[in-house]
């Protein structure tokens, strides 16, 4: 059978089966500069990104035995991937909540976008900001809603008393102090 019938496959499309970290019927809560960054890197690969790779796999294509043309196979597989990139952002974006943590300004309860202080009952002190599933960065200190602890400190008070499953059993956590960015001014 000849090549150009076959379905191409690299079981990269198993990620797209995979479920997703969103509780069922919830919306993809974010905050406005996580939500502008999933928008700005969908039209980065739309308008830049993607028409960059498609004249690279048309050039390549254009010099015949495609089998052997590391250029083609290599564009045709990045094709793939900005493909189901964008297809993920669509899709999250679409679903997408904005909610913006500075209306709680001032505020001493939990909600999504506070940066909470607490300490543990082994007086380890850690502050975690609460954010939306696709804008955390770890090594920021920043957790999504729905992970344990997030679930744990959101809609407690500074100086209550929670307890946190972890994997090495019950755990109990002290809020010390909670904040939010503040409002941008209007324009």
């Amino acid at each position: 059978m000849n090549k150009a019938f076959t379905k191409e496959t690299d079981h990269d499309d198993e990620d797209e089966l995979a479920p997703s970290p969103i509780p069922a019927g919830t919306k993809n809560y974010l905050t406005p500069q996580g939500y502008q960054r999933l928008r700005d890197e969908l039209l980065a690969l739309i308008d830049v990104e993607r028409p960059k790779i498609v004249e690279i796999v048309h050039w390549a294509a254009s010099n015949g035995d495609r089998s052997e043309n590391g250029d083609y196979i290599y564009g045709k597989k990045r094709l793939r991937e900005i493909d189901r990139r964008i297809r993920f952002l669509t899709k999250r974006l679409d679903i997408a909540e904005v909610a913006d943590p500075s209306v709680h300004h001032g505020h001493d309860q939990v909600f999504f976008g506070a940066t909470v202080t607490y300490v543990n009952q082994d007086d380890v002190e850690r502050t975690v900001t609460i954010k939306g599933i696709d804008e955390v960065d770890n090594l920021q200190g920043e957790v999504s809603w729905v992970s344990p602890i997030a679930r744990a400190l959101l809609k407690s008070r500074v100086g209550d008393e929670i307890q946190l499953m972890t994997p090495g059993g019950l755990e109990h956590v002290e809020v010390l102090s909670v904040s939010y960015p503040a409002p941008k001014p209007q324009e």
